[in-house]
């Protein structure tokens, strides 16, 4: 008896572990639609023992993208520099003008330097050039509150008060105002459970979608109604916003079920993040392979399965569940040296060393002129400063959505104050 008991026992971890290691053919990677998805199962199939360099060599030209990941991969299993047919761009639905956003962008740095040295009247004149380059309501409203910084007039307050978008400057400038924030946040109400041929945890699945939606015979609208689900909010939703130019601001609450054992606190950061790295959708794929609803990269899914002492597969992370069970394993370890939200958020995006880094740099978020909103702006990591700004935000919106009443200016005038924010500074 006790014999058999243990044949049955091993049998399940045999059966266990199989699942774990899902494997790939060539026929199935090969047969992917050209997309960062497919490039990510390229990237399994590379790293299988089981390939062929023949196999090796032969995948690599179905990738969209070379990343790191693909080229180390490649160099390992054949010993060769991975390289890729040039293809034709496909068409889109429209172009955005860099070099006039280039030019913006140049505008508002260099009013940035100018309040740095406390030469307003030339920063004012910058803020101008960029406000009146951007075509982003968004960097717009950014170049207006820098107006009103600078000249303490409320008139661009009022301004920006009138904006339809959801942004950190939209709702400092109603704090500051004591007005009400903008009414152009959706949280839809959908009956439907999924839709019968969508597979929402399947990133193939997205990758069609994503092709249909950059055609420019595509009615987004319509594309959106097809997507309409509890389990396809994510993409849904996103449709909807694109669909409109991002006139309106969507904040989906899904997964009530999982997220209801979390405080309130912890629901908003979690929906915050999900927003700003996958807007729900839960088998988003990145460039360099960040996977599922909260973008998490590979090395940190294998260091929490080890922390929590399981072993899963990558795509497990697909399964929103999941997805949000690490999330929160691993918010718990920021949230150990990080309490303001603008701080978990660089953190989650650039990751605690640079955090740590940054806050401990007298150069930031330290007393004087115009902080901490200079901080927030002269930081030299693009994707962080402006990642922090959006989650932020986002968070404050959930809390009010949970039934916490909230406002941003409190979190942005603790931020330099050390006690009220993190670990790393005395």
């Amino acid at each position: 008896m006790i014999k058999k008991l243990l044949f049955i026992t091993l049998f399940a971890l045999l059966a266990s572990i199989t699942l774990e290691a899902k494997t790939f053919t060539y026929g199935q990677i090969k047969s992917m639609p050209l997309s960062v998805e497919k490039d990510y199962y390229i990237w399994r199939f590379l790293n299988q023992r089981s390939t062929t360099k023949a196999e090796a060599r032969a995948i690599i030209k179905e990738a969209k993208y070379l990343n790191k990941k693909l080229k180390e991969s490649y160099r390992r299993k054949t010993g060769l520099k991975a390289s890729i047919p040039k293809r034709k761009a496909a068409p889109t639905r429209s172009k955005t003008d860099w070099k006039t956003r280039s030019n913006a962008n140049k505008a508002f740095s260099y009013g940035i330097k100018m309040v740095e040295r406390n030469q307003l009247g030339k920063a004012a004149q910058y803020f101008n050039a960029a406000y009146n380059q951007y075509e982003d309501r968004w960097e717009k409203d950014k170049s207006l509150f820098w107006l009103y910084k600078v000249t303490k007039k409320k008139t661009y307050l009022n301004k920006l008060r009138r904006s339809y978008h959801i942004n950190i400057y939209t709702l400092l400038a109603a704090d500051m105002t004591t007005g009400k924030y903008p009414r152009s946040i959706i949280t839809p109400s959908i009956r439907r459970n999924s839709v019968f041929s969508i597979d929402e945890t399947n990133p193939i699945h997205w990758a069609k979608v994503k092709a249909k939606m950059n055609l420019p015979s595509t009615d987004l609208e319509d594309l959106a109604d097809m997507c309409e689900s509890k389990a396809t909010v994510g993409m849904h939703t996103y449709l909807k916003a694109k669909a409109c130019n991002y006139r309106k601001s969507y904040f989906p609450m899904p997964y009530r079920s999982t997220m209801r054992k979390f405080s309130k606190e912890r629901q908003a950061l979690i929906y915050a993040i999900a927003r700003q790295e996958s807007r729900f959708i839960p088998a988003s794929v990145s460039r360099s392979f960040a996977l599922g609803m909260m973008q998490f990269m590979p090395f940190l899914i294998d260091h929490v399965a080890k922390k929590k002492g399981e072993r899963i597969d990558y795509d497990d992370i697909f399964n929103p569940k999941k997805a949000i069970e690490y999330a929160d394993f691993h918010l718990d370890y920021l949230n150990k040296w990080l309490y303001n939200p603008l701080f978990v958020a660089y953190a989650y995006n650039g990751g605690i060393g640079f955090t740590k880094k940054l806050i401990r740099n007298k150069k930031y978020f330290r007393k004087g002129a115009f902080e901490p909103y200079l901080s927030m702006e002269k930081m030299t990591n693009v994707e962080a400063r402006e990642y922090g700004k959006r989650v932020l935000t986002n968070y404050v919106v959930y809390l009010n959505k949970l039934g916490k009443p909230t406002r941003v200016l409190p979190f942005v005038e603790q931020l330099t104050t050390p006690a009220l924010t993190d670990r790393f500074r005395k």
